[in-house]
């Protein structure tokens, strides 16, 4: 195994566990990555292991949240928690639009908007909408402060917001649905914790989809970088996870609105002037 492969994994675990997480689109952020730092593998082995190292990054999430994720108690008059139940049916709903476009169109979606063009388009459209959703809402108070509050058409249009952020990539899933939550009256805090529980299916859905086309056909060494990279990824979501949801007590989203189109002047520049 060479050692510098190994440290060029965990660099893109760092990348991912951050990028996952705060609204300004992992995508962007890979794309760049990979410009610099080429990683010695196939291309196929490479596109799988960008999406996979993601399942690191929602084991993170599973450990932080475990209380409210699993449905069932041995403390509790019921075994089943039914409110927890009927969250996962709302998120399950939630996920419908993406599932449906992405196992129809995902080689297409992939050809047609995977470039810089479209990343950075993406990066600074929504970061614009960003700054101009918080300062709509500033001083507004919520409708939704908890997730228990999230009705089933709530529900459904989060999964739409995730829809666009699963065609146009640089949307960043998280910045989609944080915005799209926020902009229909959701708090921060409630359309941050949705976020991270609807990623648990749509991303251990997308990981799973990779793995069947990629085979499973590793080699011995491109089984360990995958699990480097989700390990890492684990560890540094656990951190940013923890991080954001103490960011947003006090704070908006705006600094992040102006990262993305920051971000996204960048990339055009780079690829043009390159």
């Amino acid at each position: 195994m060479d050692v510098l492969e190994m440290l060029k994994a965990v660099l893109f675990g760092i990348v991912e566990g951050i990028t996952e997480w705060l609204p300004i689109s992992s995508t962007g952020h890979m794309i760049l990555l990979d410009e610099f730092i080429k990683m010695d593998v196939p291309k196929e082995f490479l596109d799988m292991f960008l999406v996979v190292i993601q399942l690191g990054a929602i084991m993170a999430v599973v450990v932080l949240f475990w209380n409210q994720l699993w449905p069932f108690s041995t403390k509790e008059k019921y075994f089943i928690k039914k409110d927890t139940f009927t969250m996962w049916f709302k998120i399950l709903a939630a996920c419908i639009p993406a599932a449906v476009v992405g196992l129809a169109f995902d080689d297409k979606i992939n050809e047609l908007f995977y470039n810089y063009q479209s990343v950075a388009a993406a990066l600074i459209v929504f970061g614009v909408l960003f700054i101009i959703i918080e300062n709509r809402n500033k001083g507004v108070s919520p409708r939704i402060n908890s997730i228990a509050e999230i009705t089933w058409k709530t529900a459904v249009l989060i999964g739409l917001f995730q829809l666009i952020a699963a065609v146009f990539p640089g949307t960043s899933r998280s910045g989609a649905t944080i915005l799209g939550g926020i902009l229909i009256g959701m708090s921060r805090t409630t359309a941050a914790e949705f976020t991270f529980f609807l990623a648990v299916p749509v991303m251990a859905g997308a990981s799973l989809l990779k793995l069947v086309k990629f085979g499973f056909a590793f080699s011995g060494s491109e089984l360990i970088l995958l699990i480097v990279g989700m390990a890492v990824a684990f560890v540094v979501s656990i951190l940013v996870i923890k991080f954001l949801m103490n960011y947003i007590r006090r704070h908006d989203f705006k600094v992040f609105g102006w990262y993305r189109i920051v971000l996204g002047a960048v990339v055009l520049a780079y690829f043009i002037l390159a």
